[in-house]
């Protein structure tokens, strides 16, 4: 049996190879269609075409495309991502505090949406029916119509503009006390945080309410069982696996939510790196932006499935 689960572990992680590679794939030569030439975006319109001609010859921009790509998926296995045409800077340098920013961001939001999410959708799907389950369900389906460009553009509205409580950019490099991260980090904390809880809440009501419906919870509750003790030590144990995916493919929506809401707030994280990259057609920059985000993608989803796996009663 044992030998059995690290077959499905390994299948899984195997899939999860196989798909990054198809995503570089796919990354690389659709940043590589972007139009313009970035050779004459970099030296300009009045640049001569033998100036331009020997830029693209030291960027490798007149070599085959495939032939690109076979050193580039070469150099990021080997942990080397390029070069940046902008600055002519490592892009690993470039990326580095960035990324901090980003991972410090999707921590706090994680810390705040993961237990909210989970308290909401657990009492909501005990009480299924009543008021309380009707007004967790009218908000989440609220919040999941409206998109997070829109939740932030009305934080900033809000509580920068006529509230005046928060700083429209959320980021300062001046902070000195507590109360200043808080000022900064609050409205993409608040932004995420409903764009990701929502679904979450959702997806973990479902969850519990399927394990709630089984046999053996139902046999619990007749035998005695408080709605409490069957929900907690019956069903939520075995609804561990679904809420685990429910937690990774809201958390993974960060990927696509944390690139609006840093472009908004001014938020200095690799996702606004990459939007800077783009306005500039810095290729080695967009490309390795992308596949982080994807790396990251990848990493919930696998490791949910393999928590899934090994929560599953029969699998084990």
């Amino acid at each position: 049996m044992r030998t059995y689960v690290l077959g499905l572990i390994t299948n899984r992680l195997g899939s999860s190879a196989l798909t990054l590679l198809i995503v570089s794939f796919a990354v690389f030569f659709a940043t590589a269609m972007l139009p313009g030439d970035t050779a004459t975006i970099l030296l300009g319109q009045a640049a001569t075409p033998e100036a331009v001609a020997g830029l693209r010859a030291a960027m490798h921009l007149d070599e085959p495309a495939f032939l690109r790509f076979g050193r580039w998926l070469i150099g990021l296995l080997q942990g080397d991502l390029g070069t940046s045409y902008v600055n002519n800077l490592p892009v690993a340098q470039l990326i580095g505090a960035r990324f901090v920013n980003t991972m410090r961001l999707a921590g706090i939001v994680t810390l705040f949406a993961v237990p909210l999410s989970l308290t909401l959708g657990i009492t909501a799907a005990m009480f299924r029916g009543s008021v309380y389950d009707r007004i967790v369900t009218i908000l989440t389906i609220g919040i999941i119509s409206v998109p997070e460009f829109m939740i932030a553009t009305s934080a900033v509205l809000l509580f920068s503009v006529y509230l005046k409580w928060l700083p429209a950019l959320s980021f300062a490099s001046d902070v000195t006390s507590f109360w200043q991260v808080l000022r900064i980090y609050a409205m993409p904390v608040i932004t995420l945080t409903f764009v990701v809880s929502a679904q979450m809440i959702r997806m973990t009501r479902a969850a519990v309410i399927d394990t709630i419906n089984t046999p053996y919870v139902e046999a619990a509750i007749l035998k005695g069982a408080s709605r409490w003790r069957a929900v907690l030590l019956h069903a939520l144990p075995n609804a561990v696996g679904p809420i685990a995916n429910a937690i990774a493919l809201s958390l993974s929506y960060l990927v696509g939510g944390v690139i609006i809401v840093e472009t908004i707030f001014n938020y200095p994280g690799v996702a606004k790196l990459m939007v800077d990259g783009v306005s500039t057609r810095d290729l080695p920059l967009i490309q390795s932006c992308a596949i982080i985000f994807c790396v990251g993608y990848l990493a919930l989803i696998t490791f949910a499935d393999i928590v899934a796996i090994l929560a599953n009663p029969r699998v084990r």
